[in-house]
């Protein structure tokens, strides 16, 4: 099998409005989902998620504040998966809370 990275995409949204019983519910969706994908024993590691704050840093040294500051949307996370083919990993990205949140989950293979 060969490794794919999924990358968890997401709209830049204030999660402050989120109600407690909300965000149990998100997480648990998150939990659900991972928890199938390892019980296939096809995780290989799985990121933590992100914090919102970041820099960049771009050629001739430019640094700019945030790692979305061109985009509407955010990388909240990543995980490496095991799989047959970029089809199979696309297959398990299915399912993934983030596209519930019009977000997107990119799928890459890493380099053997």
């Amino acid at each position: 099998m060969k490794e794919f990275m999924f990358l968890f995409r997401q709209p830049d949204y204030d999660y402050s409005n989120v109600s407690p019983k909300e965000m149990q519910a998100l997480t648990k969706k998150w939990q659900d989902w991972v928890a199938d994908i390892a019980a296939q024993g096809r995780v290989v590691s799985h990121g933590p998620r992100l914090a919102i704050e970041g820099k960049v840093l771009k050629s001739g040294g430019v640094i700019t504040d945030g790692p979305f500051v061109e985009i509407r949307e955010r990388l909240g996370g990543f995980m490496i998966v095991k799989a047959d083919s970029i089809e199979d990993a696309v297959t398990l990205a299915h399912g993934c809370p983030a596209i519930d949140a019009n977000g997107s989950v990119e799928v890459r293979p890493l380099y053997e």
